[in-house]
């Protein structure tokens, strides 16, 4: 869209009770946003405005100037798509209450259509973590984008390990995309910002709010396949970017969890209930979309022990945390010989250690260990 119109939509954007349904009104009704800026209350009104949303947006045109804030946006490095412009995200133009105007930092490519969101709760256990981060790195292998919201926990943990795949990611923020939240993922936006994108719907300068972040969800869900729900307690906002996928008619996957596990029940209801597919890999929801592979060969050998020693060791490694000292006396190994094999097989990816000298399994194996 030519900058002399983009700039009234980035102007409306900031104008309060005027959203995606009244920006359709005005199009509509003056056949441009910019023949619309600068009316009388009374025009709009005309145009299908309420009274409340017109008045609104008559107070509007002595705050906001639509060229300082086109030179805001410039300056920050975004790019403000509106629904028009080829480069806004297909997926998300079906949905109903897709937003006006989308802000990016980065840039949103063509195989994004190929998305997958990943949320979960902002406080994961070790095993939210490792699944994850696991079942993340598998689908980016595949040349899927992930997107999620840049969170703390699971948002935070699927972001990384889609950079560390060397894959495409998009963060979509409850905020302008000039106020980081939280501020210590200002790093990794940056990092994502490089090679994939960080979005927003909401204007440079909106400070993150609780009424924001449901309005976020949809678009996480809606820029994506599917949704796979990674932990995910009761009242969790993973729960309603879900319900938002289910709205827009796309899928959604769970990963289970512990029925002891407070954190796992929301995901698990999700389960129960059908609204969820239960998915154990990356491979069933790649099955489940009917998307084909792309250069993901991983050999098998690395998914197993190279040795007795580490067969023994790893039967006592769960996806559940276990101490060095608890390996050691549950095996009656040397400790030599456990410490051993728990660094070569951390080194090969099957194992990782979460801090404290605590240890968890990455990936299943067979029951039949291979030896070299």
């Amino acid at each position: 869209m030519d900058i002399s119109e983009l700039k009234y939509w980035i102007a409306f954007n900031k104008v309060r009770r005027v959203g995606r349904a009244r920006v359709a009104m005005l199009e509509a009704h003056f056949g441009s946003l910019s023949e619309a800026w600068g009316v009388s209350s009374a025009h709009l009104q005309q145009a299908g405005l309420d009274r409340r949303s017109a008045a609104s947006a008559a107070r509007s045109w002595s705050r906001i100037d639509p060229d300082a804030e086109m030179e805001r946006v410039q300056q920050a490095g975004v790019t403000a798509l509106t629904w028009h412009d080829d480069g806004y995200p297909p997926r998300l133009k079906e949905i109903y209450d897709k937003p006006p105007v989308l802000y990016v930092k980065g840039e949103i490519l063509p195989e994004d259509e190929r998305a997958i969101a990943v949320v979960g709760t902002r406080r994961p256990t070790a095993y939210g973590r490792e699944v994850s981060r696991q079942v993340t790195s598998d689908l980016a292998q595949n040349g899927l984008t992930i997107v999620s919201g840049l969170a703390k926990g699971v948002d935070g943990v699927v972001h990384r390990a889609a950079l560390d795949s060397g894959a495409r990611t998009i963060a979509v923020l409850g905020s302008g995309l000039d106020v980081m939240y939280p501020r210590e993922h200002a790093g990794l936006a940056a990092d994502i910002a490089k090679g994939g994108a960080v979005v927003s719907e909401f204007p440079l300068g909106t400070r993150p709010d609780s009424q924001n972040f449901p309005r976020r969800n949809r678009i996480i869900s809606g820029m994506s396949l599917g949704t796979l729900v990674a932990e995910a307690p009761e009242g969790s906002g993973a729960l309603l970017t879900a319900r938002h996928a289910l709205e827009q008619d796309r899928e959604v996957f769970c990963i289970p969890g512990s029925i002891l596990s407070p954190n796992s029940r929301g995901g698990n209801r999700l389960i129960r209930d059908s609204a969820a597919k239960l998915v154990t890999c990356a491979d069933d929801i790649i099955e489940e979309l009917n998307l084909s592979t792309i250069e993901y060969q991983i050999e098998l050998a690395a998914f197993f022990p190279e040795d007795e020693a580490q067969a023994a060791v790893l039967k006592y490694v769960t996806f559940d945390p276990i101490h060095i000292d608890e390996i050691i006396r549950n095996s009656s190994l040397a400790s030599s010989t456990v410490s051993g094999a728990l660094t070569m097989m951390e080194l090969r990816g099957l194992i990782r250690q979460v801090g404290g000298m605590n240890y968890v399994r990455l990936r299943e194996t067979s029951e039949e260990y291979q030896t070299a």
